[in-house]
């Protein structure tokens, strides 16, 4: 007696297009989809199209009808829904700038919130130019900027040397808040601590994609996870961010913080007044505080979501703030 008919959804795996096809065994559907994709009947097979699973006789017997398959023809594989997700990221990148033009004149009709919302990200995504350094191939990222900055990596290591050069600011104005007796001394530490940073062009090259030293704070290519909050091993929310990419991105990542898991202005900075007020012949490990100040061993780089502005509670590390007198750096 034949099995009765059920129906089943069938494609192949290089088009999206379904067929509604009805068999009773495997064998009779693996023949009818092979006539209807124009496959050959040897060698080809059927699988689930959600996770690729193969289809034997008794596994076709217990799917419930209009279950979608994919029919493979020799030497063709199926991953699963990735697959398709391959696919139209392939699509996407071979043409790119025909799908933005595509989702620009969709959007200038849209009304819809959440679908313009959509569009729009997209147009933006599709937008990014990462791989370009010189301001030649690609102008629109470098507009509103000085004209002196010729390529990204340029402007990013200003950007970077800047915040270092506000700390050195910060550091410095606290003179006036340092015991009078200690004011010489803290005044030569800034002036170490100001060499040093001069001799590392102000710490520049952490957001500078071509020095090795950049792969301290972010991944292939210029992307920068988020790093916040101190207190997590890592961002919640998955926060990334590639300033290179385009324009609105690298506005986007000047409202990153670069965070002090010891704060600055609470901990590190009248730690090290005290220090030097209270060192009584001993030598300030100046070079501790500038680690503090100024590099990746206490700086984060954080979502502006992830900042919190609430007292972080740490303090400098107490065996530390001393260290055993060095000729080179004796301060009177």
């Amino acid at each position: 007696m034949a099995e009765p008919l059920r129906p089943f959804r069938l494609r192949g795996c290089s088009s999206p297009q379904k067929f509604g096809v009805a068999a009773g065994s495997l064998r009779g559907l693996l023949r009818k989809g092979c006539r209807l994709l124009q496959l050959p009947l040897a060698g080809s097979r059927l699988c689930l199209y959600e996770d690729g699973t193969e289809l034997t006789e008794s596994f076709f017997r217990a799917l419930p009808p209009q279950t979608e398959l994919v029919l493979l023809g020799p030497g063709e594989s199926w991953r699963g829904c990735a697959s398709d997700i391959e696919r139209f990221l392939a699509a996407f990148c071979s043409q790119s700038q025909a799908v933005v033009e595509a989702a620009r004149r969709l959007l200038a009709d849209e009304r819809a919130p959440r679908r313009q919302k959509l569009l729009a990200d997209l147009i933006h995504n599709l937008n990014e130019n990462i791989l370009a350094e010189e301001k030649e191939d690609d102008k629109k990222w470098f507009e509103g900027l000085e004209s002196r900055f010729k390529n990204k990596s340029s402007y990013m290591r200003y950007s970077c040397e800047s915040r270092i050069r506000g700390y050195m600011k910060e550091v410095s104005s606290f003179i006036p808040n340092v015991h009078p007796a200690a004011r010489d001394a803290y005044k030569a530490i800034i002036d170490l601590m100001s060499d040093k940073l001069k001799s590392v062009k102000y710490n520049g090259c952490y957001f500078d994609r071509r020095e090795e030293e950049a792969v301290r704070l972010c991944t292939a290519e210029g992307w920068f996870p988020c790093q916040g909050p101190f207190d997590r091993d890592d961002c919640p929310c998955k926060h990334s961010i590639n300033p290179y990419s385009n324009r609105e991105s690298r506005i986007l990542f000047s409202t990153w913080n670069l965070d002090h898991i010891i704060e600055k202005k609470r901990a590190v900075v009248p730690e090290l007044a005290e220090a030097v007020k209270t060192r009584d012949g001993r030598e300030v490990n100046w070079e501790y505080f500038y680690q503090l100040l100024f590099t990746v061993e206490n700086l984060k780089l954080v979502h502006i979501a992830c900042h919190k502005k609430t007292n972080h509670n740490l303090s400098c590390d107490k065996t530390k703030i001393y260290r055993k007198r060095k000729q080179n750096h004796k301060i009177s």
